[in-house]
């Protein structure tokens, strides 16, 4: 067979590659060029800078595997190629020690503003005292994420005499203590950190967590690491607080847009540390990542299970043409689930009623599992390992089923239980691949699980639904549907909005200022 690698990968990758198929390598490619070529290959390896859109998919009509040599794949179109039955999959565990220690340079960076000095003593002058910097023993680093690369960072810092307290809702406290950690909210993290350093996926969650609101919580003279993706900070936010002295300093290794404009105003502070995202570039990581890619793809093409694909694993094909019209909503509702739930999550019940609980339903329980875990994580939950991301955190996944079903012939129930709440999430099909959001807690609904949902619990006080309609038709926010629902708490209820579109702080804010609404909630049912 035939392997195109796209960028260049270390050569231990493209060894192992060559001792079973043909390999072609290049340094780069354009659209078009990928396009004209990929008819001929088996396989496509790529780094971060070749984009796998749906053109690249349909153009590769031998294609059976597309490995990414690294962690993120945002440039793959998975659902284009999970419909055509090419499998994906990345190499995310190779670059975690790289970017664990990457994150402590930064911090020591700034504590003793090295790369300064170093700049202001190759210029010619000689100021000791200008660049005295303070110690890290005794002070407390607040992690925002606890992944491979949050956890290792926050381990290793205790080395130090760090005092380490962490927000991540998808952790227990069990596991959190394992590690010497204090888990708390998010709040506190902001209030009590003398370093907040980020390890987090950029989502529709996470997007700007960082801004005007959360730094005026930080204490002054905090000190900001971002070693991880961009979104994630609100850089005007940022700029303001280090003017302001919120902030003090910042490293950063990622920036909203890439590559950075030279006049961000970032570029120009002389307490602010840039440098272009190469946290996780080392040789060491371009070998692991490497052959870490090199092995998947093998696998793959030996038609062999690959621990680190990305889409649907293979299964046979009786059990597949079954559960298939299920997987997507059972992702769907997984995302809503975690949506609506509040703090740490303990459990997860999957129950199905009616026939298909009569076949092998694993896959369907991954499904949900991803649709929870994904929203908040920083490395990518798939079918392979959401029982070990799951069982790490401390949250225990638990399968029920009964033959007898209610008011559906199927019907498939997510539990989330955390330590502060209990939701449930009930699905089906209409017709045999309609997907449908049939119940949330214990209220009836009729949802068709695509686009944006809006969350709004509130009082239970008359005109709110018009209140909340004028707003979005204000702002030409598109309503698709809208159902209320009673809550179990008194006098309070619960509005459900679809909408075409995301809506934006300016709206979101706008319907919270209304009197009687107590939160809003975006869920994205977008599954790309």
């Amino acid at each position: 067979m035939k392997i195109l690698v796209s960028e260049k990968i270390a050569d231990t990758g493209i060894q192992l590659l060559r001792q079973e198929h043909e390999v072609d390598t290049f340094c780069s490619l354009s659209l078009a060029e990928l396009i004209k070529i990929i008819p001929e290959y088996d396989a496509l390896i790529v780094r971060g800078d070749t984009r796998v859109s749906s053109e690249v998919i349909e153009a590769g009509i031998n294609l059976k595997v597309i490995g990414r040599a690294g962690l993120e794949v945002e440039h793959i179109d998975i659902q284009a190629a999970t419909k055509k039955g090419i499998i994906v999959l990345n190499a995310p565990q190779g670059n975690s020690a790289s970017a664990i220690e990457y994150t402590l340079g930064m911090i020591l960076a700034l504590s003793r503003k090295i790369p300064q000095a170093y700049s202001s003593l190759k210029n010619g002058r000689w100021e000791r005292q200008k660049f005295i910097g303070v110690e890290l023993k005794g002070k407390v680093l607040g992690v925002i994420g606890l992944g491979r690369v949050g956890a290792g960072v926050a381990r290793r810092v205790q080395a130090f005499d760090m005092r380490v307290m962490a927000y991540d809702p998808f952790i227990s406290e069990e596991k959190a203590m394992e590690m010497g950690i204090d888990l708390v909210d998010f709040e506190m993290v902001l209030q009590k950190a003398d370093y907040i350093t980020l390890h987090l996926p950029t989502t529709v969650d996470t997007r700007n967590l960082l801004n005007k609101e959360a730094f005026s919580m930080m204490k002054k003279g905090v000190r900001m690491i971002n070693c991880a993706r961009s979104g994630i900070i609100d850089e005007e936010a940022l700029i303001w607080a280090l003017q302001e002295g919120i902030v003090c300093e910042a490293a950063l290794d990622g920036f909203g847009d890439e590559p950075v404009d030279l006049k961000n105003p970032l570029l120009t502070l002389d307490h602010v540390i840039c440098t272009p995202r190469i946290a996780s570039r080392t040789r060491e990581a371009e070998n692991e990542v490497a052959m870490g890619v090199a092995k998947g793809v093998l696998s793959a093409l030996r038609s062999e299970p690959v621990a680190t694909s990305l889409n649907i694993p293979p299964v046979s094909k009786d059990v597949m043409d079954t559960i298939k019209p299920y997987l997507n909503l059972m992702e769907k509702m997984g995302v809503l689930a975690v949506h609506l739930t509040e703090g740490r999550i303990k459990h997860v019940e999957v129950r199905y009623n009616g026939e298909i609980s009569m076949v092998d339903t694993k896959m369907l329980t991954l499904a949900a599992i991803k649709g929870v875990l994904n929203p908040i994580l920083q490395e990518a939950v798939n079918f392979v390992n959401a029982p070990e991301v799951a069982k790490a955190r401390g949250i225990l996944v638990k399968e029920v089923k009964s033959k007898e079903a209610k008011n559906f012939l199927d019907l498939i129930t997510i539990t989330v239980i955390s330590d502060k709440s209990e939701h449930r999430v009930a699905g089906t099909l209409f017709g045999k691949t309609e997907g449908r959001i049939v119940e949330i807690d214990n209220f009836r609904v009729d949802i068709d699980p695509v686009d944006w949902l809006l969350l709004i619990p509130h009082e239970d006080y008359p005109g709110m639904v018009g209140k909340v309609g004028t707003i979005l038709g204000e702002n030409q926010i598109n309503i698709t549907s809208m159902q209320v629902g009673k809550t179990e708490a008194m006098g309070t209820s619960i509005m459900i909005v679809g909408v075409q579109t995301e809506i934006g702080s300016f709206v979101t804010g706008k319907l919270k200022e209304q009197i009687g609404i107590q939160s809003v909630k975006k869920v994205h049912f977008d599954m790309e």
